[in-house]
């Protein structure tokens, strides 16, 4: 059933009970990647459908780093197997107490996010939730940007009592993302301790 506005005459779509069905947009599972016993060195995710306006990732992760030299890394990924130098980002960070915010440019990986080290004491307990949006991944006539939101809480433990970080990035590439390898750390050369969890969705804007 269509409804009609008396101010603007324009027609809509009437959400009672027993009308036909709506659906103002689609979001679907695509897969999911759990780490098992032992750990992973990297999650990757391949063969993406072009099916999609936007890509979006829920995870929770653990850093596998076993030293004591700092309570978290970066997550990070690469798009399609590209190393090379076409990743860029921009941060806000904060840890109750300060806040920082920089850039980075011509990088060989994307950062996006924070998790814990397994190693360090006040944090060997904690996973870091992750919501990353990869978007318009299979225009091919555009650079792709990810936005995304993530971080834990230490339970007032350790030297920053946690960590929330917002970044946006950039991948200097115009092909559409048809893979994503996650990692972490400064060289791209940590991975995820058991446990650590990533899914993606595809996402379908409205016809």
């Amino acid at each position: 059933m269509s409804i009609s506005s008396v101010k603007t005459g324009a027609v809509g779509v009437s959400l009672l009970a027993g009308n036909a069905y709506y659906d103002p947009f689609g979001f679907e599972s695509i897969a999911t990647v759990t780490v098992g016993s032992g750990g992973a060195s990297s999650i990757e995710f391949t063969s993406i459908p072009a099916d999609y306006t936007h890509l979006q990732i829920r995870a929770i992760s653990k850093s596998n780093q076993t030293g004591t030299s700092g309570e978290w890394e970066g997550l990070a990924l690469r798009f399609n197997t590209d190393s090379g130098s076409n990743y860029a980002r921009h941060y806000l960070r904060g840890n109750g107490s300060s806040a920082s915010a920089g850039a980075s440019t011509s990088q060989t990986f994307m950062t996006i996010s924070v998790e814990p080290d397994t190693g360090y004491s006040s944090v060997s307990s904690m996973f870091s939730e992750h919501i990353i949006d990869i978007l318009d991944y299979a225009n091919t006539n555009k650079y792709k940007t990810v936005r995304s939101l993530g971080g834990f809480d230490s339970n007032n433990t350790g030297t920053t009592k946690g960590v929330v970080d917002f970044s946006s990035g950039l991948w200097q590439n115009t092909s559409a993302i048809t893979s994503i390898k996650f990692a972490s750390g400064g060289s791209f050369d940590r991975g995820f301790a058991q446990y650590s969890e990533f899914s993606l969705y595809g996402i379908k804007e409205a016809d």
